[in-house]
């Protein structure tokens, strides 16, 4: 009985050991590879600016070039340029032969205001004063200085604009000027009173705008404009041996101005 039982349990580890897997450890395989995630890059936002565009930025909001409705307020370089055409000088009143009327040049701060009516048709007030010198040249009496005053020349232009809501946008356009002369000076010796007549005539001029940045652009204007100068020395004259002295002249003179303007 003991031997059976012997022979019995030695059947059973031998099946034991031809067993597959016996005597190695089990280890988990997983049935299937799982990747690791991928994670999508994070794009930083656009800057916002909350609804409010700076006054030196262009946005989104900001309309490119000049159209209907925009107002206009510029700071110009002026340059004021007489060309003194088609003068004649009297003395107590007799025409000094080969007498002419020469008047000094100037650079002046000009502001300008405009208005756009439509997309093509401006309205611009310019407002400056400048101060010249005038002479007589040329005569038997040699150089006389009459003096010096300031002109305050406002002017009226309508122009005509080829580019609207472009960057560069160039334009045309015609005037009228109507100068006031005040604050005469007059130069002592030969001249001891001098009057200046208001004046005025038509005016043309050709320029551009380009939009720098935002609602910020950059003016550039020439305008021509024609009128004619009435000048009298010692009213009155012949006293003292003093002469009157009477100047009619072609100022006519070329305006350059150059500057920055912005859009309400």
């Amino acid at each position: 009985m003991k031997l059976t039982r012997t022979l019995a349990f030695s059947m059973v580890a031998g099946m034991a050991a031809l067993a597959p897997g016996a005597g190695r450890a089990q280890t988990a395989t997983p049935s299937a590879y799982v990747s690791a995630p991928v994670v999508a890059p994070v794009m930083a936002p656009p800057p916002s600016h909350g609804g409010h565009c700076g006054i030196f930025e262009t946005c989104a909001s900001t309309k490119i070039g000049l159209g209907k409705g925009d107002f206009l307020i510029r700071l110009s370089a002026l340059g004021v340029l007489p060309e003194d055409r088609d003068s004649k000088v009297w003395a107590g009143g007799a025409v000094l032969p080969g007498a002419r009327a020469k008047t000094t040049r100037q650079v002046m701060p000009e502001l300008t205001f405009e208005y756009f009516f439509t997309d093509h048709i401006s309205a611009d007030l310019i407002a400056a004063s400048t101060r010249h010198e005038v002479a007589v040249e040329g005569s038997a009496l040699g150089h006389i200085d009459a003096g010096s005053a300031w002109v305050l020349p406002p002017t009226i232009t309508i122009a005509y604009h080829f580019r609207p809501h472009k960057r560069f946008n160039p334009y045309v356009g015609v005037g009228a000027t109507l100068a006031f002369f005040h604050n005469e000076s007059p130069a002592g010796g030969l001249v001891k009173k001098l009057n200046v007549g208001t004046t005025g005539g038509p005016s043309f001029n050709v320029g551009f705008d380009y939009q720098l940045v935002g609602n910020w652009f950059f003016n550039f204007d020439v305008k021509q404009m024609f009128m004619r100068m009435h000048a009298w020395a010692n009213d009155g004259g012949g006293v003292d041996g003093v002469p009157r002295i009477k100047v009619h002249d072609s100022l006519d003179p070329t305006v350059v101005g150059a500057g920055i303007e912005y859009r309400f």
